[in-house]
C-alpha cells in the first residue's frame, strides 16, 4: 500500500543537522506513527513520504520553510526577572509556557543578565535545514475514528 491521505504510517528515522550531528532518532524505540495528511509531522517530510511503501528507505532534506520555519526575531524578547515568580533559579535552557496575545507559547531561556531574562519563542530547530534518514516500517488504512480525531490510535499512537 502506498502512503496517501489518511494512511497510518510507521517509520524509523534519524534526524541530523548539516554538521552531521544527530538531533533525534527512533533507534531503540518504537517507530514514529502518524496519520498522513493530518499535519502530524512537518510538511516537508510528509511531502517526501507521499507515494512511498513499507520497506522503502530514503534520505530527505527539509528546508526551514517546510520544517520548523525561519527564525522570527520578534519571538526573542527580554523580560524582567520578576516575570518568573516562584522560580528560584532561572537559567539558560529552561523552558516555560508564556501567555501571549496569540495564545500559549513555549519559550526557552537563552540568557540571564542581572534582572533581565532573554527568552526565545522560536522552535529550537527553526532556521535549520533538517536531514532525515527514514525507513518505512508499515503503511495501513486509517480507521474512521482515527480520521475523525486527526491522529493514530492504538500501538504507536494516541490512547484514549
Amino acid at each position: 500500500m502506498q502512503i496517501a491521505q489518511n494512511s497510518v504510517v510507521a517509520f524509523h528515522y534519524t534526524l541530523t543537522n548539516d554538521a552531521g550531528e544527530v538531533l533525534d532518532s527512533s533507534e531503540g524505540r518504537q517507530p514514529l506513527t502518524y496519520l498522513h495528511g493530518a499535519g502530524n509531522i512537518i510538511p516537508g517530510l510528509e511531502k517526501q513520504l507521499e507515494g512511498r511503501e513499507a520497506g522503502e528507505k530514503l534520505n530527505v532534506t527539509v528546508s526551514p520553510e517546510e520544517g520548523y520555519g525561519e527564525v522570527q526575531p520578534q519571538l526573542v524578547q527580554e523580560v524582567p526577572r520578576d516575570a518568573f515568580q516562584g522560580v528560584e533559579a532561572v537559567e539558560p535552557g529552561m523552558q516555560f509556557q508564556a501567555q501571549t496575545q496569540g495564545g500559549p507559547l513555549m519559550v526557552t531561556v537563552t540568557k540571564v543578565e542581572g534582572d533581565t531574562v532573554t527568552v526565545d519563542g522560536n522552535h529550537p530547530l527553526a532556521g535549520q535545514k533538517l536531514n532525515f534518514d527514514v525507513e518505512i516500517s508499515n503503511v495501513r488504512e486509517a480507521s474512521q475514528e482515527e480520521i475523525e480525531h486527526g491522529h493514530v490510535h492504538g500501538e504507536g499512537g494516541h490512547q484514549h
